[in-house]
């Protein structure tokens, strides 16, 4: 290495050893907490979920509304970094509009239909009472982003003429709204099997209705 280089710095292996164990710790009260509820989850059972011992919560994540709150939105943050990947397909002219929004609906339904979510989501409604003010640190860690993201995209596409659009940031929920919520429903947020043929009727119905109120009505946009 000569004398102008730095050199890297890599996790010791004792940092990688506890953010592995952190990790366990979280994605077994996750389980934990989605099994049996808040109330009902104690730290002796995550840390048997987790394979570790109780006092290693406590020195890594505290009381359990602590860990419950660490859980929510790291969990969140973590689903909604592979939600906004979503949009790397998303289309970025008239051609194949329509064909690209239902790709990106599919796989955004992929992302919101995942285990880890969908749990999260159950939890945030049931224990909203409890704790009012998670409700917006969750949003925030991870649907408010991905809307934010996806109101950018759909205002490049009305700035170019392909959309109509004023409110980017209400045609993006929309957007979501149409092609999820109905799903979300059938589902009982996620403790059903969906059919993925009534997935594939819903999106298409959702990207349809999508353009016809927000479509430049451009022969361009049927896709």
């Amino acid at each position: 290495m000569s004398g102008g280089e730095t050199p890297k710095t890599t996790p010791a292996p004792t940092d990688r050893g506890r953010m592995d164990k952190r990790r366990a710790i979280v994605d077994a009260a996750l389980r934990v907490f989605a099994r049996v509820g808040y109330t009902q989850a104690s730290l002796d059972l995550i840390a048997a979920e987790a394979g570790v011992a109780k006092p290693t919560i406590y020195n890594h994540l505290g009381s359990k509304e602590k860990l419950f709150r660490y859980v929510m939105t790291e969990t969140a943050a973590r689903s909604n970094a592979k939600t906004l990947d979503v949009l790397d397909a998303f289309p970025t002219g008239s051609d194949g509009l329509r064909p690209g929004l239902e790709n990106v609906a599919h796989k955004l339904i992929d992302c919101y239909c995942d285990e880890k979510s969908e749990s999260v989501r159950r939890l945030l409604y049931a224990e909203a009472v409890r704790f009012p003010d998670l409700f917006d640190e969750v949003r925030a860690s991870g649907p408010n982003q991905f809307t934010d993201a996806l109101a950018g995209r759909l205002a490049r596409l009305a700035n170019a003429g392909h959309l109509r659009i004023e409110d980017p940031e209400r045609a993006a929920n929309q957007f979501i709204a149409l092609v999820y919520e109905e799903l979300a429903g059938l589902s009982a947020l996620g403790t059903r099997p969906l059919d993925p043929d009534r997935v594939v009727q819903i999106v298409t119905a959702g990207v349809d209705t999508f353009l016809r109120a927000f479509g430049s009505r451009s022969p361009e946009v049927s896709g």
